[in-house]
């Protein structure tokens, strides 16, 4: 059994460390608004649907973390993460001395978005 108290101290250091309000935390895992309100105010506890929402959501929680204070928070520096991107070693290629050069990899993504690396 979780420590309802532990797990909103938990729940509030994510939300601090990722700069998100309540409203918006709730918009962004997938869930109402009101359901966010009750777990950090102690009056629920949250599912299992919830808890799998904010780890698949949060990619640098762990999910003993989040339940019993167990292991370190975050998992990956993400700021790290976004300020080295990958896309510069895909520019250089064995394709290179075939004397075809890649210009630019556009990503599409499901929700309609896209992003799009150039050399």
């Amino acid at each position: 059994m979780i420590n309802s108290e532990d797990f909103t101290n938990r729940l509030k250091k994510l939300m601090e460390h990722h700069q998100l309000s309540a409203s918006t935390f709730a918009d962004k895992v997938g869930v109402q608004r009101s359901s966010i309100s009750h777990i950090l105010s102690g009056r629920n506890k949250p599912s299992l649907d919830f808890i799998l929402k904010v780890t698949s959501e949060f990619k640098d929680v762990d999910i003993h973390w989040l339940l019993k204070g167990k292991g370190v928070f975050p998992t990956i520096d993400v700021s790290a993460k976004n300020s080295t991107t990958s896309a510069p070693s895909i520019f250089k290629t064995n394709s290179e001395s075939s004397g075809k050069k890649i210009q630019r990899i556009v990503v599409f993504y499901s929700d309609g978005t896209f992003d799009e690396y150039q050399k």
